[in-house]
């Protein structure tokens, strides 16, 4: 019945997703915000809202690990499977703003992490924790985050936008009903994928940062891979960029930030060595996105192939 139930919640908080997106976008140009800012708020932070509740809920019930696992994870993810199969299917073009500031942004968050959640070798103290104080350190960060996206949104303007029709909009009404409706379903489906998960967890004998950085992380990355992939398609670049590095600065600076003030997160000791990679990772991908301003479908294969070699270590760790 848990396997049953992991399904259903991975189903809600895909489905629950995609009509938040649906919903936040469609309000989001209503309100004539580019589409770089779209990228990098709302559908970030709607395609990250699984990741938040998945966390969230963990850490309102001590599972750490599953906190933990599930953001870093995640955003290992993002950056070489989703950013990897995006690739493949269309080249995706960055912006130089993109490379200066916003994935420059992505690498001082995993830096910042990296510091939190190594007590004991900065500070010799007996126990790695990511604490209250932590959080709220976490969460000062995001807020520059958002003062940026603020001043980008302030020097930015969507002439298509501004020049819809707003007879062919769809109404405020709808649009407000579908985001309502994906977060409640997030919401829920969240509560399934952490509570059966860990059952499963303990049946296979796993630990719950595997589960984490496994199970968990994927599912609740499937949104950013099938928005992602569609954006691409339908040749938003900005959108299927900003998505991937909106998604993961919300991931650790939002996300980990409340997680922690709600209840300090204890770090299981291996949890360095993967944030370790996920900085890697994104140092990989800044050089990657600067050899012509583009992710080429050779450079995405690569990404893709270093996620499943990083699945293979972590599986094989345990």
């Amino acid at each position: 019945m848990s396997y049953l139930l992991l399904l259903v919640g991975f189903g809600l908080l895909i489905i629950g997703a995609n009509y938040f997106v649906e919903g936040s976008s469609k309000i989001a140009a209503l309100l004539r915000i580019s589409p770089m800012l779209i990228g990098l708020t709302i559908v970030a932070f709607g395609t990250s809202s699984p990741e938040a509740t998945v966390s969230i809920i963990a850490a309102m019930n001590n599972n750490a690990g599953v906190a933990l696992g599930n953001v870093v994870g995640s955003n290992v993810f993002n950056t070489t499977f989703v950013l990897g199969v995006t690739a493949l299917v269309m080249v995706i073009k960055v912006q130089s703003e993109t490379i200066k500031k916003e994935i420059p942004f992505t690498l001082l968050a995993s830096i910042v992490l990296l510091v939190l959640i190594s007590d004991i070798s900065l500070q010799n103290t007996g126990t790695n924790l990511v604490t209250r104080g932590d959080g709220f350190i976490l969460l000062a960060f995001f807020a520059i985050f958002l003062y940026y996206l603020l001043e980008v949104a302030r020097n930015s303007r969507d002439k298509d936008a501004a020049e819809q029709d707003s007879a062919s909009r769809p109404s405020w009404g709808k649009n407000l009903f579908f985001a309502l409706a994906g977060l409640g379903a997030i919401i829920y489906g969240g509560h399934l994928v952490v509570q059966h998960s860990t059952v499963i967890a303990l049946q296979w004998g796993m630990s719950e940062m595997l589960v984490g950085l496994t199970i968990v992380a994927v599912g609740t990355s499937l949104p950013e891979l099938v928005t992602s992939v569609a954006a691409a398609v339908k040749g938003e670049n900005e959108i299927a960029v900003g998505n991937i590095v909106g998604s993961n600065i919300f991931n650790i600076l939002f996300i980990l930030g409340i997680s922690s003030v709600i209840s300090p997160l204890s770090v299981e000791g291996l949890m360095a060595t993967d944030v370790l990679i996920l900085i890697a990772l994104t140092v990989l991908l800044l050089v990657v996105a600067r050899t012509g301003f583009k992710v080429g479908r050779l450079e995405g294969f690569v990404l893709a192939a270093l996620y499943i070699g990083y699945m293979a270590f972590v599986i094989m760790r345990g």
